[in-house]
């Protein structure tokens, strides 16, 4: 420590966060603001209120600099060169944005957010998607709507929310998100919330979805195989009922696949009134130095064979060959990635109000600044490693910075070492290269 140290102020307005000038550009260059103006937002009643336009964009630049709750964007708003930078004379406190998402009901969420996903995605380059469908679990410690006690590994008792979402897989994306009740099941209402995503993707395709076996029901398969004008493909693990188990017993022809992986494929009928249904069968061997994945088969405990294996398996109407529909549903586990980061670095599990909708509208917002930041990462840093936003928070956009003005000119002055000028400068130019 220098001795003698004294402390001096300077006028000059310095924000840590310079980097989110690059995103700032992609939102001009996507016309963001212009799709909210266009999505119905709802008005407010006061012409002393902030723009919708800004609340929201305000709202996805408090998650990118780090804010989990609401109380967290009080961090940003004394941020002078965030809001000369966006064009914003001033920035509203955490309360204004927890009104103004009170503002949203049912109809209106399903109105604005169908308006900017499928704005989202019709801008998008790809097509033939591969969707995959999860829930997860968001503790609540408080009485808010919806908020109820239901299955919780973590916080066993606690009331939670439970929602369902829609990841696409070949982009890192989420496609849809609904919020429901604390003691929903994981399939609840999937059937109107896959039709919904359909809607959402706008002209897309869905090439596959993905599931695991929370979703396993013949409600789901049929309406995947007969309840469109076109069959939707599907991959999605089986629950092990005693039938499946027997089935996985008698299996006496196993394919091996690599060390201590077989895999097999039969045809499987749950009932008279089912049809029957392609079924792939994978067994691992049990290595005690490593968990194996999969499940043992409980009704034959005393037979050793059984017992030296651990079973998934998995129903699809592809006609691929089996390893590779098996391959296929593996690199589904990036989904169980997406959710972490989602709740963990954009603060998904804790923009919490006491209304439903308004709290869906909320993590609806937080799932757009995903999908920006998620399109940020693959056009414009172009890396072959997906960060995480932490890494990206701290070696991307917090950058020290200033502006000034020569002329009409304004200047963003970044602190950065020589080594990284020419980088940052790399990103500037891709960024402006977008159309």
């Amino acid at each position: 420590m220098i001795k003698n140290l004294k402390i001096e102020y300077t006028d000059k307005e310095i924000s840590p966060w310079g980097g989110i000038s690059l995103l700032g550009q992609l939102l001009d260059k996507m016309q963001f603001s212009e799709a909210l103006f266009e999505s119905n937002l709802p008005q407010q009643e006061s012409n002393r209120g902030y723009k919708p336009e800004q609340l929201l964009t305000n709202f996805m630049v408090g998650v990118w600099c780090g804010a989990n709750c609401f109380e967290h964007m009080e961090v940003t708003r004394r941020d002078h060169v965030i809001g000369e930078l966006f064009g914003w004379q001033q920035m509203p406190g955490h309360r204004a944005f927890q009104r103004y998402f009170n503002k949203f009901n049912q109809a209106k969420n399903q109105e604005v957010f169908t308006s900017l996903y499928r704005w989202f995605f019709n801008r998008l380059q790809f097509d033939n998607y591969t969707i995959d469908f999860d829930s997860t679990i968001l503790t609540r410690y408080g009485d808010q709507q919806g908020a109820k006690k239901g299955y919780n590994a973590n916080k066993p008792g606690r009331k939670s929310h439970h929602p369902l979402l829609a990841f696409i897989s070949d982009i890192r994306m989420v496609g849809n998100l609904w919020l429901r009740s604390g003691d929903s099941y994981s399939s609840t209402n999937f059937i109107g919330f896959l039709a919904d995503t359909i809607h959402k993707l706008g002209d897309k395709t869905l090439g596959l979805m993905r599931a695991d076996s929370r979703f396993y029901s013949n409600e789901i398969l049929s309406y995947l195989e007969n309840g469109r004008q076109k069959p939707i493909q599907y991959i999605i693990a089986v629950k092990q009922y005693a039938p499946i188990q027997r089935k996985l017993a008698s299996q006496k022809t196993w394919l091996k696949l690599g060390r201590g992986v077989e895999i097999a494929e039969t045809m499987y009928q749950a009932s008279e009134q089912h049809p029957e249904r392609r079924l792939i069968m994978v067994r691992r061997e049990i290595d005690s130095q490593q968990e194996t994945s999969g499940k043992s088969l409980r009704l034959f405990k005393d037979e050793k064979i059984y017992k030296n294996y651990r079973y998934s398996c998995y129903v699809t109407n592809l006609t691929l060959p089996a390893k590779a529909v098996y391959d296929l549903y593996r690199s589904r586990a990036d989904a169980e990635n997406r959710i972490k980061e989602i709740k963990y670095d954009f603060g998904a599990g804790s923009f919490n109000m006491h209304d439903f909708w308004a709290t869906e509208a909320a993590l609806n917002m937080v799932m757009m600044a995903y999908n920006i930041m998620s399109l940020f990462r693959q056009v414009v840093m172009g890396t072959k490693v997906q960060h995480f936003m932490k890494t990206l928070r701290y070696r991307v956009f917090a950058v020290g910075s200033y502006l000034i003005k020569e002329g009409n000119q304004r200047i963003l002055k970044l602190s950065l070492t020589m080594k990284r000028r020419e980088w940052f400068t790399g990103l500037w130019q891709q960024n402006q290269s977008l159309h």
